[in-house]
């Protein structure tokens, strides 16, 4: 409705202006006048058409108010060189016949071109004031609303970043303290000889269990992509065929405990990355069984083509050392018999019957594996 009422005001004033004139200069002056009013609602589409039908009504002196609202309009949608050009047309056009038609001289005619620029370049330049403003106040929202969200982003990256930091000094002594906890109150139950001593640190143990595992759900951001564990050894062994390796692997162990899951991938992933490095286009087999409550996992490497390069007596590192605390926190045992001919045979046993501590590799604090000789 607004818009309406606003496109009626801008053809019905300027047509008023044009039939107030008190003297008409010329018999089509004012037809010319109304024609151009009339015709005003063609600038929404295309303005440089109704700037152009003002010409002749300027020409015959009425045409300023339809003129005026015409390049009003062009200097807000046109760019500066087509509003230019119109400027330079409703100035010359109507001071050129003026000047022409009634003789004037030199200051007069000066007037007239003055009286012209001013009548078409004022409303031209107001137009495109007004959009270059309208454009910077966009601009300026756009780029303060962009600021505030880096603003928010670096808060909210520098609030996560610290939260992560806090849970990582958190379960790194926490953890180990518990971890240390549950392996020792093992260890005296295993030993002890009194009833009374062996229940309380049986329930120490499971006092320090459940508290590692409430720890690690609450700290749950350190794990964003959890250990896989049996049903990821395939995907596990075709990475390790795509390195060049002679994979067999045989699974006859049903789905053990979570735990003991992530402790069997666990082990497999160390022992293909140890004979990838030490032992490239070796055979390897794996093989999985259960019996007794207890899962036996074999990794076995045969020497591999070129003769491996002569090393030191000691093949541990921290990889093999860290998968026998994963391992032995489960109650279980890992074995590993290197032979001078390059070939090598790690050996795990995993309790399934009733799984310990878990052992993801937070519980270690983060130690990076050192891969042994394979």
């Amino acid at each position: 409705m607004v818009t309406v009422l606003i496109e009626v005001l801008a053809v019905s004033v300027p047509a008023a202006m044009a039939l107030m004139a008190g003297s008409v200069p010329f018999s089509w002056s004012i037809p010319t006048a109304l024609a151009a009013c009339l015709l005003l609602p063609l600038r929404h589409r295309t303005p440089s058409t109704a700037a152009a039908l003002c010409l002749p009504a300027l020409v015959g002196g009425l045409g300023w108010p339809p003129a005026v609202v015409a390049l009003y309009h062009l200097g807000r949608t046109t760019r500066p060189p087509l509003m230019i050009t119109w400027v330079a047309l409703a100035t010359v056009v109507p001071s050129a016949f003026v000047i022409t038609h009634e003789g004037l001289p030199p200051g007069a005619a000066l007037l007239t071109v003055t009286f012209s620029l001013f009548m078409s370049g004022a409303p031209t330049a107001l137009g495109a004031l007004i959009t270059t403003r309208r454009e910077l106040t966009a601009s300026l929202a756009e780029a303060h609303r962009a600021r505030a969200a880096e603003l928010k982003a670096r808060e909210d990256g520098t609030r996560a970043a610290e939260r992560a930091r806090i849970a990582r000094e958190i379960h790194d002594a926490v953890g180990h303290h518990a971890t240390l906890i549950a392996v020792e109150a093992a260890a005296l139950a295993a030993t002890t000889q009194d009833d009374d001593t062996r229940d309380t640190a049986r329930r120490l143990r499971a006092l320090a269990k459940e508290s590692l595992t409430e720890m690690r759900a609450a700290l749950g951001l350190l794990a964003p992509e959890p250990t896989p564990g049996l049903e990821g050894l395939q995907p596990l062994v075709d990475r390790a065929r795509a390195a060049g390796l002679t994979v067999t692997c045989e699974n006859h162990s049903p789905p053990p405990p979570a735990a003991m899951g992530r402790a069997a991938y666990r082990v497999v992933q160390e022992a293909l990355t140890n004979v990838t490095k030490h032992a490239p286009g070796a055979t390897v087999e794996i093989r999985i069984t259960a019996h007794d409550n207890r899962m036996h996992l074999l990794v076995a490497n045969s020497p591999p083509p070129t003769p491996p390069a002569a090393t030191t007596a000691d093949h541990g590192g921290k990889g093999l050392h860290g998968l026998s605390e994963r391992v032995s926190l489960l109650g279980g045992t890992l074995t590993t018999t290197a032979r001078t001919d390059g070939s090598f045979t790690l050996e795990a046993t995993l309790p399934t019957g009733h799984p310990e501590v878990d052992g993801d590799d937070s519980t270690k604090g983060g130690s990076a594996p050192d891969h042994a000789t394979a």
